[in-house]
């Protein structure tokens, strides 16, 4: 994998633990884990292992975990069936202002069913207020709450343990959406729902999570799905690639947090009407994002490219769509010329170096083209 490649956020690079994972497991683990012959047998117990190795990551039960096509699918089942769980109880679904997009669009389903959504605001930070969503939460007719767990845009880590205990008072079921922070440390207690994402921390595309309580009322909201044969060798390279990934935290956070803060220190200094965004400290260590005034995002996106070097805009869910990201909108700062940068376990301090060099003279060549200089 290329040092250069800055977008892990959208794709961590696959972990050597998680490839050696799936060359074994298309050999050992191909067959329908649901049948009774001997290699039946050998698939389920790859199966119910990788339950287990998430389930220890995530303090959950064994039987609490279950595997889904992506993540983006964990997130629908996990709203969209918590609220088919909880029907009697209400028809609103509560949820921050900078959930990923699959949540959004869970909440847009939801309402063209006749069901309401109200999100709530976070700082210019990207912190949510923990208040208002207890506030929120407490409100007639809540049947769910969603929260991510840390910004897959701006890297700002979330209060999930006091908004979980307000959902818990309210008797609320919290759906938390993980996918950016498993790998980084504990998640937070009080969960209902969880969701996680593979290719987040490092294992194959094409797998998610989905955690569900025990006690917790949730539906399947394809209930035709339901027995549909699960992809064994990328669950067991995911569950290997998230158990590797927690065992480096300890000694990759700190060094990818390190270089992150350089970036966010040594960008103001080195291009000019430029603001870095998210929290300073409570932030997920690999990720950092800022926004160029006076430049047009694709463009800069392109220019870094063509260095050297892959980063993402601020928004890992709309910048395909040339849409402002609903993220930066709600926090109040600048939605237009953002780069993400997000490193993974190859990149070097030499590296961040090299980005930090070319960036300057990268904004400045687009601000001569676009006429913008000496504003």
């Amino acid at each position: 994998m290329s040092s250069s490649y800055f977008d892990s956020a959208s794709a961590f690079p696959l972990h050597p633990a998680a490839r050696q994972a799936l060359g074994a497991a298309l050999s050992d683990g191909w067959a329908d884990p649901s049948k009774l012959y001997g290699n039946a047998r050998r698939a389920r117990q790859l199966l119910d292992a990788s339950k287990e190795a998430v389930a220890d990551v995530v303090g959950a039960r064994a039987d609490e975990i279950h595997f889904t096509a992506s993540g983006t699918r964990a997130v629908h089942e996990g709203v969209l069936g918590g609220l088919l769980g909880r029907r009697r109880a209400g028809d609103v679904l509560v949820h921050s202002a900078i959930e990923h997009s699959s949540v959004l669009h869970a909440a847009e389903a939801h309402e063209r069913e006749g069901g309401r959504a109200v999100a709530v605001g976070v700082d210019r930070s990207g912190r949510v207020d923990a208040g208002a969503f207890a506030e929120a939460v407490a409100g007639p007719g809540v049947a769910l709450a969603a929260l991510i767990s840390a910004s897959h845009e701006v890297g700002t880590a979330q209060p999930v343990e006091e908004v979980a205990a307000a959902c818990a008072a309210a008797g609320v079921p919290l759906l938390v959406d993980a996918a950016q922070s498993v790998a980084w440390g504990p998640v937070a207690p009080g969960w209902s729902l969880l969701a996680l994402s593979s290719r987040k921390w490092g294992g194959p595309p094409g797998v998610g999570v989905l955690g569900v309580r025990r006690g917790t009322r949730w539906e399947s909201p394809w209930p035709a799905a339901e027995g549909a044969a699960v992809n064994l060798p990328g669950v067991v390279a995911a569950a290997a690639g998230l158990r590797a990934a927690v065992g480096e935290a300890a000694e990759l956070g700190p060094r990818l947090r390190g270089l992150t803060a350089r970036i966010r220190e040594r960008v103001p200094a080195l291009v000019a009407d430029v603001e870095v965004v998210g929290d300073p400290e409570v932030r997920l260590p690999h990720l950092v994002t800022f926004s160029c005034l006076y430049v047009d995002g694709e463009a800069i996106l392109t220019a870094l490219d063509r260095a050297g070097f892959a980063v993402s805009s601020g928004s890992s869910c709309t910048s395909s769509t040339l849409r402002p990201s609903h993220v930066l909108e709600a926090m109040g700062v600048l939605s237009h010329g953002n780069v993400r940068v997000s490193l993974h376990r190859d990149v070097e301090e030499e590296d961040v170096e090299r980005f930090l060099a070319v960036l300057p003279e990268t904004v400045e060549r687009l601000r001569e083209e676009a006429g913008v200089t000496g504003l």
